[in-house]
């Protein structure tokens, strides 16, 4: 396995692991009181939406050739942050 598939995979996992954490999130809103459920929802599509853009860099750099593929890391590693900051701001997840 190359240097590249290695990091895909970890950035794989670690998607696939916040997409539970946002999926627990849309749980608690659902079970929130009305007042509560507004900001539950908006919490989530906030962390949605920065899930997804982290979700469309990765496959950027998937797509990329292996001569390429380190340029569109930076971009993965920024939208992967984003994504950290966020989860642990509204308490879905801990720090990674």
């Amino acid at each position: 396995m190359g240097k590249k598939e290695a990091y895909q995979e970890k950035v794989q996992a670690q998607l696939r692991e916040w997409k539970a954490d946002i999926e627990k999130l849309m749980a608690r809103a659902d079970k929130a009181k009305a007042e509560g459920k507004i900001e539950f929802y908006k919490r989530a599509e906030t962390l949605n939406a920065k899930y997804q853009a982290a979700l469309k860099s990765s496959q950027e750099m998937k797509e990329a050739g292996e001569d390429k593929w380190e340029e569109f890391k930076a971009g993965v590693e920024a939208a992967l942050e984003e994504v950290k900051d966020a989860l642990k701001k509204n308490g879905a997840s801990k720090p990674q």
